[in-house]
C-alpha cells in the first residue's frame, strides 16, 4: 500500500474551532456581564424567567441557554418551556459572584476591554502601537485606569481573578520558611500578600502599589484580618525604591514593560534585598521552545495591544536578566495552569 493511500485526509475542523472561537468566547462573557451565572446561584431557573430576570427581548434567549449548556457552562433539567437551568460544579464555583473562589472580574475586564481591543490586532502587529484606550484618547492604559475609580476597581479585581490560582499554589509550593518577610511589589489588590500570610503566620507581609490602589489593598486586608502581619504601602516602583523584604514578589508585573524598564525593576528588586534573598516574579512563563504555552504567547499578543512594546517572556529569558543584573542562580516553579513562578536567589 501505498504512503499516500494510508495518508489522512486533511480535516478543518479545528481551524475552524479557532478561527470561530471568538463565538463561545463572547458567549460566556456576555453571561458573565450579564450575571447568569449569580442569579442561578440563588436556585434554578426556567427559560422564560431567565429571560425576565435578565431583561431579554430576543427569540434567542434558548439558543443562548442552550448554546451554554453545549460548552458544558450550564446544566439543563429536562426541555422544552419548563426546562430548568442551572450552574455547573464549576461555574458554580468561579463565576458565581457569591462565591469566594470567583473569578469573573477577568472575564468581565475580557469583555469589557479585550474583546473590543483585540479587533485591532492586525493594526497592532503593523504598526506595533497598542489599540486600547490610547489609540483614542493619547493616554496610556495605566493612566487611563488609574484615572477612573470604576475602571481601576474593575481592573483589580480581574488582577485578582486572574492571579487567585496562582497565589494559593505559589504559597503552598514555594518554601518560605526560610524567610520572615515578603513584598509584593504592585500588589494591586493585596490578595497575595494575604494569602501568603494565611499560609505562613511566621511571616510579614507588605503590599505595594501606587497611592490610587492603596484603599482598596487596605480594605481586602482588613477583611482577612490581617492588618497585624499584613502593610500596605504606596509608592511608584520606578521612581521610589521597594520596601526591604527577604523576599520580593512581582505577579503579572514585568510582561507590562519594555526590556529596558523589565530590568529597571528586577535590579530595584535586587536592591532591595538581603544576600540570600529571593525574587519571585509570577507570570504566564512561554515555554523556552516557544511552541507549547499557548496562552502565554497570547498574553503575549495581548501586551502588544494593551502597551505596544510589552511582551510576555521565557524562563530563560528571566534567567538571563536576572543575572546580568547579578542574581546568582535561577529556578523555575511551576504554579496553577500555564502560570510558573521565576526565582532568582541572591
Amino acid at each position: 500500500m501505498s504512503n499516500a493511500a494510508v495518508t489522512a485526509t486533511p480535516d478543518p475542523a479545528a481551524i475552524l474551532q479557532i478561527g470561530f472561537g471568538f463565538w463561545p468566547a463572547k458567549t460566556l462573557l456576555s453571561a458573565v456581564e450579564l450575571d447568569l451565572f449569580t442569579v442561578l446561584g440563588e436556585q434554578p431557573l426556567t427559560g422564560a424567567q431567565i429571560a425576565d430576570r435578565l431583561g431579554f427581548g430576543s427569540r434567542a434567549t434558548y439558543d443562548f441557554l442552550d448554546g451554554l449548556v453545549a460548552l458544558r457552562l450550564l446544566e439543563r433539567a429536562g426541555s422544552g418551556p419548563d426546562a430548568r437551568y442551572a450552574n455547573t460544579v464549576d461555574t458554580a464555583a468561579f463565576l458565581d459572584a457569591n462565591s469566594p473562589a470567583y473569578i469573573g472580574g477577568v472575564l468581565e475586564m475580557a469583555g469589557a476591554r479585550f474583546y473590543p481591543f483585540w479587533g485591532g490586532l492586525t493594526e497592532a502587529l503593523k504598526t506595533g502601537e497598542p489599540q486600547n484606550e490610547v489609540k483614542h484618547t493619547g493616554h496610556s492604559v495605566f493612566e487611563t485606569l488609574y484615572a477612573a475609580p470604576d475602571k481601576l476597581e474593575q481592573f483589580m479585581r480581574a488582577l485578582a481573578g486572574i492571579g487567585v490560582g496562582n497565589f494559593h499554589a505559589l504559597a503552598q509550593k514555594f518554601d518560605f520558611s526560610r524567610y520572615q518577610s515578603l513584598c509584593d511589589a504592585g500588589g494591586a489588590t493585596g490578595l497575595q500578600s494575604v494569602i501568603v500570610a494565611q499560609h505562613h503566620p511566621h511571616l510579614r507581609c507588605t503590599t505595594f502599589d501606587l497611592p490610587a490602589v492603596e484603599p482598596i489593598a487596605r480594605r481586602t486586608v482588613a477583611e482577612a484580618k490581617l492588618s497585624d502581619r499584613v502593610d500596605v504601602a504606596a509608592g511608584d516602583f520606578f521612581a521610589d525604591p521597594l520596601p526591604k523584604a527577604d523576599v520580593i514578589t512581582m505577579g503579572m508585573i514585568l510582561h507590562d514593560w519594555n526590556l529596558e524598564k523589565k530590568l529597571q525593576l528586577i535590579r530595584a528588586a535586587y536592591d532591595a534585598l538581603p544576600e540570600g534573598g529571593a525574587f519571585i516574579a509570577v507570570e504566564n512563563l512561554i515555554d523556552d521552545e516557544r511552541r507549547e504555552n499557548v496562552f502565554g504567547l497570547m498574553m503575549s499578543l495581548n501586551m502588544l495591544i494593551e502597551t505596544g512594546d510589552g511582551f510576555d517572556y521565557t524562563g530563560a529569558d528571566f534567567r538571563g536578566w536576572c543575572e546580568l543584573v547579578g542574581f546568582r542562580s535561577v529556578e523555575i516553579l511551576p504554579l496553577a495552569g500555564p502560570a510558573s513562578a521565576a526565582i532568582a536567589y541572591k
